[in-house]
């Protein structure tokens, strides 16, 4: 039988693709991660250019899939599904692969996967390819910051830090933030008894800490402070080991006004007198709100000596009507999350995330 033009080139090509795998067995036996992310886009390069160059069909991937799965069986990864997975993976970054061949090679090929399938550019995945790796996510974790939007959100919340804060801490700040602050994870039923709440509370208290993100280490919530003989006590006060200072965190389940911001850097203050070394950078203050107006809390932190960023939260994110009612209230969840970490604390410890 007389093979066609395509079907001897198909063959060929065949030939060289297990060659490839044999020799990415030798020099890694598949095991070396940048060694398979490698192969995979030299895989996907090929795929890509079969098709979308020669016109090849999807027939062609089928046949790839089966030759490949017969010649190695007990190597996983030829399916019809991955093969296809991996031209998406050449295309996506094609013409850019020099600025993320170090960062795609560091992270599972699973990982990677989702960020290719989920980022809108090439800007965000990037971004995500680095958080992932400095953060060390799990792809679960992962799945969750992009569905959350962190790439929208991280940066976004409005400071003073530029005018309040030296270079570099002032981008490093901005980049700690966040807006709006997601806790959609709190989904307590008002039926519930105490224990049941607080257990709940207890087992997503990870989820708050996560949100924060990285390097918050837990000090403590009501902190007292001894202020002219009064006393006063701040909502949530932690530690951040990156940007070696103290973050005084005012939670507020109402609308923003001017006056919170006022407060808030008469604490930055107080922290920054009772309780800073001098190894530590300034006081930072997070004032977290159930609404806020852009102009008007641009307004407020211009006269602030104090670095202070403003920022909603949100409570719950696409959310069955039926359900929303049966969550709490924003006030509820303020006094029940100042509770979780008060339990947690006293069962744990201080946390670093």
């Amino acid at each position: 039988m007389k093979l066609t033009k395509q079907h001897a080139d198909y063959l060929k090509w065949v030939d060289t693709i297990k060659l490839k795998i044999r020799t990415t067995q030798i020099k890694a036996a598949l095991a070396a991660n940048s060694e398979l992310i490698k192969l995979y886009w030299d895989l996907g390069k090929d795929i890509f250019e079969k098709q979308e160059i020669k016109g090849w069909g999807n027939s062609v991937v089928d046949n790839l899939s089966k030759d490949l799965k017969s010649e190695f069986p007990n190597i996983k990864g030829f399916s019809r599904r991955n093969l296809f997975y991996m031209k998406k993976f050449y295309s996506f970054y094609k013409g850019d692969f020099e600025k993320v061949q170090q960062l795609v090679a560091q992270i599972p090929w699973g990982h990677n996967i989702l960020i290719i399938s989920k980022s809108q550019n090439i800007n965000e995945a990037i971004f995500y390819l680095k958080e992932a790796l400095e953060n060390n996510w799990s792809r679960d974790i992962l799945d969750l910051q992009i569905s959350n939007d962190l790439y929208g959100r991280k940066g976004k919340a409005i400071t003073n830090f530029t005018q309040s804060l030296p270079q570099p801490n002032s981008d490093l700040a901005n980049q700690t933030l966040k807006d709006p602050y997601l806790f959609d994870f709190l989904t307590l039923k008002k039926d519930l008894d105490e224990k049941s709440i607080e257990e709940q509370l207890t087992k997503h208290i990870t989820h708050f800490l996560l949100e924060l993100g990285k390097g918050f280490a837990f000090v403590g919530r009501q902190y007292h402070l001894e202020i002219g003989k009064k006393d006063y006590y701040i909502d949530l006060l932690f530690y951040h080991t990156k940007l070696r200072c103290y973050v005084v965190i005012e939670l507020k389940a109402k609308e923003f006004k001017a006056e919170y911001a006022g407060k808030l850097n008469f604490y930055l203050s107080a922290v920054d007198e009772i309780l800073k070394s001098k190894e530590d950078n300034p006081t930072i203050g997070i004032l977290l709100c159930k609404e806020r107006n852009k102009i008007e809390a641009e307004y407020a932190l211009r006269g602030m000596t104090q670095p202070i960023g403003v920022a909603q939260f949100q409570l719950s994110k696409a959310i069955p009507k039926e359900i929303k009612s049966d969550l709490p209230t924003i006030e509820e969840i303020e006094l029940a999350t100042i509770k979780a970490i008060k339990s947690y604390d006293s069962k744990q410890g201080k946390n670093d995330v």
